[in-house]
């Protein structure tokens, strides 16, 4: 498993595909780590290099120093492309990597060729909320949120069906480094780029899911409607839609980075 020192920070990170291929960044959710892009990786990989990598505080990376930004996630993307020598590369991140992902679009787009913000918005939550889960997580680790992630991530349909996917990632949440998650939550409090949204200027594809109570479909209207030329597409799922509307999402996903420009 290959890690690297980004930031002072020792980051995990996964490569599929052939490195002479158009390199495809895919960005986890907070309290998830690179294994929710399984599926997604394995079916870009036949045309990719697809780099995949745990957030700080996520997986086996290193939490890293506090305080926390969203601009530090978006310089240890920079600093992992720089590591492996990719001079550019198409972005996908969902939720929290959507927020790492129109950081990049704004501050370095000359390191992004095309942009998939999903299950993301220019300002999710409230900074009163993030950080009384922040202050919830130190007190009393991840057992609460935990319990109430199916209802966030999942339809009550999915969640019924018990795929063991949803049970290995609830385990793995369960299992999340208190402190790695409650800094991310600090850095999604202070993270607002409405101001600054409308400056992505790479082709960028939206995907909500139907019923995703986090990041609405109209949040992602928002950003369609903020960004020049993005488009939307909608699957029928909640807020992990890479995950419960799979093949929709991969499909889009597929789509659009192999279309031309």
């Amino acid at each position: 498993m290959p890690f690297v020192r980004i930031n002072d920070t020792r980051l995990h990170y996964r490569t599929d595909g052939a490195p002479t291929r158009p390199c495809v960044v895919l960005s986890n959710s907070l309290g998830t780590d690179l294994g929710m892009w399984d599926a997604q990786a394995a079916a870009l990989a036949r045309d990719f290099y697809v780099l995949r990598y745990d957030t700080r505080g996520h997986g086996q990376s290193e939490r890293g120093r506090a305080p926390l930004s969203l601009a530090d996630l978006g310089r240890d993307v920079v600093g992992l492309l720089d590591a492996l020598a990719v001079p550019r590369a198409h972005f996908c991140g969902i939720s929290m990597g959507g927020l790492t992902g129109q950081w990049l679009g704004i501050h370095q787009p000359q390191r992004i060729v095309k942009l998939v913000l999903a299950n993301t918005a220019a300002r999710i939550g409230t900074a009163e909320g993030w950080s009384a889960r922040a202050a919830l997580v130190r007190d009393a680790g991840m057992g609460g949120v935990a319990d109430g992630a199916p209802a966030r991530w999942f339809t009550q349909a999915f969640v019924e069906r018990g795929t063991q996917q949803v049970r290995t990632m609830i385990g793995r949440l369960r299992e999340q480094d208190p402190e790695g998650y409650a800094r991310c939550c600090e850095a999604l409090a202070n993270a607002d780029l409405r101001p600054a949204a409308g400056s992505i200027g790479a082709p960028t594809l939206v995907i909500a899911g139907d019923y995703d109570p986090v990041t609405t479909v109209a949040d992602a209207e928002w950003l369609v409607q903020s960004i020049a030329g993005a488009r939307l597409q909608t699957v029928p799922a909640s807020h992990l839609s890479n995950v419960e509307a799979e093949p929709q999402f991969t499909s889009a996903l597929v789509q659009f980075l192999a279309g031309a420009t």
